[in-house]
């Protein structure tokens, strides 16, 4: 019999999981855009983060999720301190969703569910249909995995042993905690923890009083996703991942030793007869309470953080070339695909300066801008890898058709923006050759490129911010001036010919000359290039 209860829990175990899973993900992919809005809203106010923590975590079905989410946030340094001890409150509260769904007896309501998602899963082709098909497949497959939980601990009621062990961890509540603890940690998932209680509690194997320091335990169990997940990241999102902890022990101990009984009697109260409700709003009840006993006081956790890891010297200062990609936010696609657009974003800024520092030196005759170019050469080289590697990684998760799309626009614009760096350490050798040859520029010529260069920069701009906002107003603008580019450039020509023809010029300088235009024109065309991607993608979406 122990073999069948084994093999039937991990069987309704895995189905639950798996369909939980399934579930989080086509919720992400239906709501992706407003995932990222919602995250981009976040302020320093905390009460608004509790409510981002709860709305993200009703989404994608893991508080432990979220707060790995917000360990690679604070490690990117997107989110401060103060910004993440709310969401983390709010994870906590948005993954009772779970636990309230699963003590409903919808189970003879799964397979209609999963066949209505099959179906329309099968049948369309539109991106939006097939994930709200997803959700309805994986909440389905989760309430399978429930039935195959309760039918497997069905027998367990008749043991006598396994009874006198759980009344035990209602006298004995640390223990309880401890089990608990154990269950989350093993099986990773505080939700499918609070299945189980559920499952069993619906068998009537587990009373309240044993389920509630387990279902206590359980949280404190979660965060060791989050605690993981802090090693090798930034002291502050080491004390991202300890707030968590802290937070859910403070709060076991005030549940266990101040509010049990007036809890149990408050759900018992409210269904008598049906302890899998009543865990499930123990559940509730413990989460939201936890918040608004501790959110007025989240400075203190914060306190108690900065002494746990106090702050360091070089603890500002930036180890890495990156700024927004981290790869503990590829729990969540869609976010991980914004902040690399963010990272994208961050490389054309260097690239910028760098183009702006090359032509600097040359009309200033800067030799130390010409080296400025050179090391942000090297930082772009390694943006471009980096955020490669990281846009692979992201294309491997479960994402739209649509993302897609994107991700490939991206890689072929971190490939132009690098080019347009590269062309722009073109320009600063070009430059450092004319400083050390002492050549000299007609004052024609360097009026010529100093209005090819400044309107070459405007399309590069115009381009960044088409990056940035999605829009395509500035696209038609941004080829307009890519073609009086190319007539600039022409024009720049027959005028060095004619200065040379003249002699108001020397061959050497005009070779330099020649070239400068040349890396300017080929900066325009792939902004060009860049924009046009854009324009794409706006029109498919």
């Amino acid at each position: 019999m122990g073999f069948q209860i084994a093999v039937g829990v991990i069987g309704g175990l895995g189905l639950f999981l798996f369909g939980m899973q399934m579930m989080g993900n086509g919720l992400q992919k239906a709501a992706g855009k407003k995932l990222e809005r919602i995250i981009e809203i976040l302020t320093s106010n905390k009460f608004i983060g509790v409510i981002v923590g709860i709305f993200v975590t009703g989404i994608i079905q893991s508080s432990s999720a979220t707060t790995v989410m917000v360990v690679g946030f604070v490690n990117a340094g997107v989110m401060k301190l103060s910004q993440a001890v709310g969401v983390i409150m709010g994870a906590n509260v948005g993954t009772t969703v779970t636990g309230q769904l699963v003590s409903f007896k919808l189970e003879h309501y799964a397979p209609l569910a999963v066949g209505i998602g099959m179906l329309f899963w099968m049948t369309s082709k539109k991106d939006n249909v097939k994930q709200i098909a997803e959700i309805f497949i994986g909440l389905g497959i989760l309430f399978i995995g429930m039935e195959f939980l309760k039918d497997a601990l069905k027998p367990l009621r008749g043991i006598q042993a396994f009874n006198d062990i759980m009344i035990s961890f209602g006298h004995h509540p640390v223990l309880g905690v401890l089990i608990g603890f154990l269950l989350t940690l093993t099986v990773q998932s505080s939700s499918a923890s609070i299945g189980m209680l559920i499952a069993l509690a619906s068998q009537g194997a587990l009373p309240l009083a044993a389920a509630m320091p387990i279902l206590y335990g359980d949280n404190i169990g979660t965060c060791t996703t989050a605690l993981i997940s802090s090693i090798g990241a930034s002291r502050n999102a080491k004390r991202a991942a300890i707030i968590h902890l802290i937070f859910n022990l403070i709060g076991t101990m005030l549940f266990i030793f101040v509010f049990t009984k007036p809890i149990m009697a408050l759900v018992q109260s409210w269904d008598p007869n049906d302890v899998a409700r009543q865990i499930a709003n123990t559940h509730t009840i413990f989460n939201i309470s936890n918040v608004l006993i501790q959110l007025p006081f989240s400075f203190m956790l914060i306190k108690i953080v900065m002494w746990l890891v106090p702050e360091r010297e070089d603890e500002k200062i930036r180890t890495t070339t990156t700024k927004y990609i981290d790869k503990r936010l590829l729990a969540t696609p869609s976010i991980a695909l914004s902040n690399s657009i963010r990272e994208t974003l961050h490389m054309g800024n260097v690239v910028k300066k760098s183009y702006k520092t090359s032509l600097d030196s040359f009309f200033n005759l800067d030799k130390k801008a010409v080296m400025e170019t050179f090391k942000l050469e090297k930082e772009i080289n390694k943006l471009e890898k980096d955020i490669t590697d990281y846009l692979v990684e992201v294309s491997n998760c479960d994402i739209s058709d649509l993302d897609r799309k994107i991700i490939d626009g991206l890689f072929n614009s971190v490939n132009d923006i690098e080019r347009i760096g590269d062309h722009a350490d073109n320009i600063a050798e070009l430059s450092l050759a004319a400083i050390e040859n002492k050549l000299v520029f007609s004052k024609k010529g360097v009026e010529e490129l100093k209005v090819m260069y400044e309107m070459a920069m405007t399309a590069y701009e115009n381009t960044l911010e088409a990056i940035k906002t999605g829009k395509t107003d500035r696209v038609l603008s941004i080829i307009e001036i890519e073609e009086k580019v190319d007539q600039l450039e022409l024009r720049a020509r027959e005028g060095h010919i004619r200065r040379l023809n003249h002699n108001e010029c020397s061959s050497e300088s005009g070779i330099i000359f020649l070239d400068i235009i040349s890396n300017i024109e080929r900066i325009s065309d792939l902004s060009a290039n860049i924009a046009k991607f854009v324009l794409s993608i706006s029109t498919t979406s």
